[in-house]
């Protein structure tokens, strides 16, 4: 019986830890998105499933941290929301609502409220709102993130990001020699230019570099309250945080980069947070959606850097 009871815990032991992991890798996978509460201005990124949640919020000088299980959900669901009566999956879902346009920055009149308040060295994310008619709270307790885990989704990623926009600027420089080239080509058979204004000097690396450090340097590395990095780079994030999710799961041995380490087949429980809206039922007792939203797929596509196309000047010379 020993032995038997033993096993069970180890199994429940494993399960629990797969969906730990995939909350862990899905949030890795999220961009980030910029918001402004109150007069914070602060980073965040979200993953939700059925099985729990992960959060990541930053004000630029510290991050937090909160991930879950459906067991957490359901206990502060009671202290918080004493007159509803739910599965953990609905109210995941009731959150998943809130958050997408919080994140993606659309305007809900009178849905939902948000604020933040520092305690301690914690950073607790109020949430209010109505779920079947009642008035529904929610808070997300947020506390200092790890050191590794700041490594893991900043750090590491912008190094990343720095690597390939320093091989993207190679490579443009290599095409605009080879178009100084092909001018040069040009002018020595004899061709002229037939407007005068698109007359350029040949490109010059290092003079380029030069200029750039003392003229634009200054305004380009002008992080402010962080959102132009949300704005603009926010794919070539999820491209290099996409590629650290395959290369961690090729070291575990899964095999195949693309799936989930999780033990749910892709697309069972899907991002909450990314799902389509759906009415919630005017009943304070909210049962288990029989069947499950459709949303995107857990994989993230990795935008790849096109690659420019040679073409012929045309019309520019006699």
């Amino acid at each position: 019986m020993a032995t038997g009871r033993q096993a069970g815990l180890l199994g429940r032991g494993c399960v629990k830890g797969a969906k730990m992991e995939e909350l862990e890798q899905g949030l890795l996978k999220k961009p980030w998105a910029w918001l402004q509460l109150d007069k914070n201005s602060l980073l965040a990124k979200a993953y939700i499933t059925k099985q729990g949640y992960a959060l990541l919020i930053s004000d630029l000088q510290r991050v937090w941290h909160e991930q879950v299980d459906t067991s957490v959900v359901s206990q502060r669901a009671k202290e918080l929301n004493k007159r509803l009566t739910a599965p953990p999956e609905a109210f995941l879902c009731h959150l998943g609502d809130l958050l997408r346009p919080l994140f993606n920055d659309i305007a809900c009149p009178g849905k939902a409220t948000f604020s933040c308040d520092h305690v301690a060295e914690a950073l607790i994310l109020r949430v209010r709102s109505e779920l079947s008619g009642l008035p529904f709270y929610w808070n997300f307790h947020c506390i200092l993130a790890s050191p590794s885990l700041v490594s893991q989704h900043l750090i590491r990623p912008l190094m990343g990001m720095s690597l390939a926009l320093q091989c993207q600027v190679r490579d443009l420089a290599t095409l605009l020699h080879m178009k100084d080239l092909e001018i040069q080509d040009y002018q020595e058979s004899g061709a002229t230019l037939s407007r005068g204004r698109l007359k350029t000097e040949p490109f010059e690396e290092n003079s380029f570099l030069e200029q750039f450090m003392v003229e634009k340097l200054p305004e380009a590395c002008s992080v402010g309250d962080g959102r132009h990095f949300v704005t603009d780079l926010q794919n070539l994030y999820m491209a290099v945080t996409g590629q650290e999710v395959q290369v961690r799961q090729k070291h575990q041995g899964t095999g195949d980069p693309g799936t989930s380490s999780s033990a749910s087949p892709p697309g069972t429980d899907g991002q909450l947070l990314n799902q389509p809206e759906e009415p919630v039922s005017s009943a304070p007792s909210l049962p288990v959606p029989e069947k499950e939203a459709t949303g995107p797929s857990d994989s993230v596509q990795r935008p790849q850097l096109s690659k420019v196309k040679r073409k012929k000047l045309r019309g520019l010379f006699n």
